[in-house]
């Protein structure tokens, strides 16, 4: 009886707003969390593009995206000074399931990560070291898009890079604006 009455009532209170998947066209601005392997977790920016096409079943949606974080850290007592960062080139689908109210999805991808670690440790023998490293590796997300208003609507996902010995794992949250 519980479960009802709560379920009625968070229906009432979702946005009237009707719901529609696979009809998505439109860019998103996007913030992540970021939580790779060995790392504390780290912000990041993105925007990405949302093509549906009538070419592939109704309810898919093609969404090719640049990602970014860097992270910058400096230890005083040893003169210590570190730089990482991460820029994607990611091309991922998903395929949605209309709700009242919102558009749940799951999708996948590939995505291309061009990584970046500077360390300057002139007290430890270290002077400006640097390496780079190109990797690929499969997506995999989960999200919900949630109408606010007219073309404008917010979204929620989680998203898993699978990469050797570099996973990460993002919490995102943006606005999209449809087209």
């Amino acid at each position: 009886m519980r479960k009802t009455l709560l379920l009625t009532a968070l229906l009432a209170v979702m946005p009237a707003v009707p719901a529609t998947a696979g009809s998505h066209n439109g860019v998103d601005a996007l913030m992540s969390n970021v939580m790779q392997q060995h790392q504390s977790a780290i912000s990041g920016f993105g925007v990405r593009g949302r093509i549906h096409t009538k070419l592939l079943l109704d309810n898919v949606t093609l969404m090719p995206t640049i990602e970014w974080w860097r992270v910058a850290s400096h230890v005083d007592p040893y003169g210590i000074e570190s730089v990482r960062s991460d820029n994607t080139l990611d091309f991922d689908a998903s395929y949605e399931f209309p709700l009242r109210g919102m558009v749940p999805y799951v999708g996948g991808g590939f995505g291309m990560h061009f990584m970046s670690s500077k360390v300057n440790a002139p007290l430890l023998g270290v002077n400006n070291a640097e390496k780079t490293i190109t990797k690929g590796g499969l997506t995999f997300l989960l999200g919900a898009i949630i109408p606010l208003s007219g073309s404008v609507q917010n979204f929620l996902e989680l998203k898993y890079h699978h990469l050797s010995d570099y996973q990460q794992l993002k919490l995102t949250w943006g606005l999209a604006v449809d087209f």
